[in-house]
């Protein structure tokens, strides 16, 4: 297999950065790969033209010796056992004898995800299971298959499902490195530890460039830059994979996925699993970077992304998957769906849906009890001819063909391999040595008053804040946990927290340090290192309306603010999954860190922002901006080589010790009113994205899917109302507790909202009596959120005629509902008998005075 490189000559795009001064204080940054045109697309778009992709030459070519073995193996293979191939559950919903009974291809393990359901669960028991899911694959005694499954992980910033992994930066922090060569390093450490818990196959690199930092993965991805995006891809395949033309899945070698295809980063208004908007040269041009860098190191799978591209769902679109990635690109291994993402499809559901398949699909994720009927009912559309054998057979041989390169039919069983129950290797120190590296070259520095920085570690150092002694806060989301969250200092053995370096460097200097989580100190310090930021959360959790750092709650600014007062100079260390607006924040610290998302090594922190003990410089700053830190908290597209491009400071920033400061003590702290705030819909003849309709009933619920749905006590269908089905009517029997809601599996962010006065408007009618108590209301959790009961005024509308009801969203925060996590936008519930139907619903940013209000109770 030889490696055949090809370059791109990407055409430029000049700007006037918003500033003289500015730019003198930047590194220079390379001309960013985007078209001509604005982001915007043309209702009027032109047809897909597959001659804007590039033909790629791959270095991994086809073996004529394997593709006769995949010949003569499904030469012999039922269709259940093809379609097995295609299944990928997951280890909360399978057994072992499932394994063995059915012969899936592969199986994951997802975030939070762990063997025997513990979270402790050791490497050896990580071992365990991996041998008891090959060898029940490889058992042919019921399925009559002997072929070996394939275990596939999100490895995302090391092997981070597993205690005492070495945990790197995200990939935020690894763009502000612009270190391909560092990168390659991070995947082989990656792939080693991965290798000694016995998986295959990592679902590893996201090469999502992002465009909105609203999204709550803006952390996954490295760059708002696609050149950045593309390097780091081929540099993170070549380390899990190995070289094409050299250890190419070796021993310690895992199987790499290039991920999620394609334009996850620019959906619009940053929502996730959203629509990304753009015409096809601008998704070549900016989202398909990291692909052509990925495919052309060797890269074994693609996964399908959650997003639409202009309303479809790229899941389900052919031209994408088959036409564009395999044919025109010539990608020759396998494309696997994203956690239940062919259920998205229109007219699909989790148990059931062709269009994936024949889109070009070849293996579903369906993390779920729905992988069983998915398996039957892809069995029974391929003998009824709604699947072609041959898109099976396409897809069965991308899958042996990827499984024999890696070489599962001739290595060892998991246990038995080279690095199998090697568990030094799990957060061994030269790793961990890799890791800390990584955090010195990622830190990037907007700020430093006087030369505050670097610290005299000889001094006395108050060291505060929320993240100063928190590991887990530092690693942020997919640690351990799928959100990151639940995790202490305890479930890091062998990290450091930031606090943790400092201490041990300052103490070893002969100076003080003094730890305190409110910034109250015994002794006056001559500088106080604060350490701030978000706590963690991963997809969809993270979604923000603006970028407004603790929006309300200005918790930390006061921290700062109390240390300024008493004389104190202020180091910030703001831990962050993206740039924020803290003009506040950067206005009461005298030195300002963007430290990003270190992961579990934060001593290296301490490397950079402190001195040796004669004054000398340990470690200078290395990183620059690779994402365009905002001037506004409505600033939430600010990407080098737009037309408007006027950001607080610009992509390629970053100061090192001797630099001039460019950020005054006087940053504008003014935000402006969002003006443009428009109804967001609910309900408009059906339920509107991201909201989904869910019926309750007693400890009951269930998702309604079809025009008419009865789940225990309350029962919905359709109606028309003035064009076909455009109402829904619930009806309550009143023989148990009972509910409608409209639910978002992901917290939305509705704050703008309740800052306009707004209300939440439904237009309803009820038929016949009225219960003593109706509740409405919204909710941000179990135990958080408002209600109020609507009964009088339902009582005292006309029966069977239409009419506006709203309640203010300020009573709902009264109660408690927190609209920055909004999980319920909307509930009706009742214990009577009730029938109402629902026209309308929606959040209306200006009160109307024509709705009957309900009074706060």
């Amino acid at each position: 297999m030889i490696l055949q490189k090809r370059s791109f000559n990407f055409k430029p795009v000049l700007v006037a950065l918003s500033s003289s001064l500015l730019l003198a204080a930047c590194s220079k940054p390379a001309p960013p790969v985007v078209a001509d045109e604005p982001l915007t697309v043309d209702s009027q778009q032109p047809a897909t033209n597959v001659n804007l992709w590039p033909q790629l030459n791959l270095p991994v070519v086809k073996d004529p010796a394997i593709e006769q073995a995949i010949t003569d193996l499904m030469a012999g293979m039922t269709l259940p056992q093809k379609v097995a191939q295609m299944i990928q559950p997951e280890i909360r919903d399978i057994t072992v004898d499932d394994m063995r009974q059915y012969g899936f291809g592969s199986y994951l393990n997802g975030g939070g995800a762990f063997p025997n359901d513990d979270k402790y669960a050791t490497p050896a028991d990580w071992i365990a299971l991996a041998e008891a899911m090959y060898q029940a694959s490889v058992d042919s005694s019921l399925d009559g298959s002997s072929i070996p499954t394939m275990w596939g992980t999100d490895a995302v910033h090391g092997h981070n499902n597993v205690i005492g992994a070495t945990i790197f930066p995200h990939n935020i922090g690894l763009g502000a490195a612009n270190n391909p060569a560092l990168i390659e390093q991070i995947a082989k450490v990656t792939a080693r530890e991965v290798m000694v818990t016995g998986i295959d196959w990592v679902f590893a690199p996201t090469v999502a460039v992002v465009r909105d930092d609203r999204w709550g993965r803006t952390y996954e991805g490295y760059s708002e830059h696609p050149q950045i995006v593309h390097d780091y891809a081929a540099a993170i395949v070549k380390g899990l994979q190995g070289a094409a033309d050299g250890d190419f899945l070796g021993d310690d070698k895992v199987i790499s996925t290039v991920k999620h295809f394609v334009g996850d980063g620019g959906t619009t208004g940053g929502i996730d699993q959203g629509n990304t908007e753009v015409t096809e040269q601008q998704l070549f041009d900016i989202h398909a970077q990291g692909y052509v860098g990925g495919l052309q190191a060797g890269a074994q799978s693609v996964m399908a992304s959650f997003n639409s591209w202009n309303g479809s769902k790229i899941h389900g679109d052919k031209y994408l998957l088959t036409d564009v990635l395999k044919d025109r690109m010539g990608f020759d291994g396998f494309v696997v769906g994203d956690w239940n993402g062919h259920g998205q499809i229109p007219g699909c559901s989790n148990e059931n849906c062709p269009q994936a398949a024949n889109a070009g699909l070849d293996i579903y994720m369906v993390p779920t009890a729905a992988w069983k009927p998915l398996y039957h009912n892809l069995i029974a559309q391929v003998e009824a001819g709604d699947i072609s054998m041959q898109r099976v057979d396409d897809a069965v041989r991308r899958i042996l063909r990827v499984k024999m390169r890696a070489g599962l039919f001739d290595k060892a069983s998991p246990a038995k391999r080279p690095l199998a129950g090697k568990t030094e290797l799990i957060g061994a120190e030269q790793h961990r040595a890799i890791a800390r590296d990584a955090v010195r070259q990622s830190l990037v520095l907007l700020k430093n008053h006087n030369q505050l920085l670097p610290l005299n570690p000889t001094q006395r150092l108050l060291v505060t804040g929320g993240g100063a002694d928190n590991i887990g806060q530092q690693a942020g989301g997919w640690t351990i946990s799928w959100q990151g969250t639940g995790n202490t200092n305890a479930d890091f053995p062998g990290g450091s927290s930031i606090y943790d370096g400092i201490a041990r460097q300052v103490k070893a200097a002969g100076g003080s340090v003094e730890l305190s989580a409110d910034g109250s100190y015994q002794q006056k310090p001559d500088v106080a290192i604060v350490v701030f930021g978000e706590e963690p959360y991963a997809e969809g959790n993270g979604d923000l309306d603006n970028l407004e750092y603790q929006r309300g709650n200005k918790t930390d600014l006061a921290l700062l603010k109390k240390l300024k007062a008493e004389g104190i100079p202020v180091v910030s260390l703001f831990i962050s999954g993206r740039p924020l607006w803290v003009n506040p924040e950067l206005n009461a610290s005298d030195a300002f860190v963007a430290v990003w998302l270190p992961g579990s090594e934060g001593e290296g922190v301490a490397d950079v922002i402190l001195a040796n003990a004669d004054g000398t410089v340990q470690y200078d700053f290395h990183g620059k901006l690779s994402f365009s830190w905002p001037a506004s908290p409505q600033q939430t597209a600010v990407n080098y080589g737009d037309a408007d491009y006027q950001p607080l400071l610009p992509y390629g920033f970053g100061l090192r010790y001797g630099d001039k400061d460019v950020l005054t003590g006087e940053l504008s702290e003014q935000i402006e009113q969002n003006t443009q705030l428009t109804e967001m819909a609910i309900f408009e003849r059906s339920p509107r994205s991201p909201w989904q309709l869910q019926l309750q009933s007693g400890n009951q619920s269930e998702m309604v899917g079809s025009s008419i749905q009865q789940l225990g006590a309350v029962n919905s269908r359709t109606f028309d109302k003035e064009v076909q089905e455009d109402a829904r009517r619930f009806e309550f029997d009143g023989s148990a507790s009972a509910a409608f809601s409209f639910i978002s599996p992901f917290p939305r962010d509705l704050r703008a909202y309740a800052e306009a006065d707004s209300q939440l408007t439904v237009l309803v009618k009820r038929q016949g009596e009225v219960p003593a108590t109706v509740m409405l209301g919204m909710a941000c959790g179990e135990d958080c959120g408002g209600r109020v009961n609507i009964s009088e005024a339902l009582a005292a509308m006309p029966d069977d005629q239409w009419q506006p009801l709203a309640v203010n969203l300020s009573c709902l925060q009264q109660q408690g509902m927190n609209l920055g996590q909004v999980f319920q936008v909307l509930s009706v519930q009742s214990s009577g008998k009730l029938t109402l139907n629902l026209a309308d619903a929606r959040i209306s940013p200006v009160a109307n005075q024509q709705h009957t209000v309900v009074a706060c109770k």
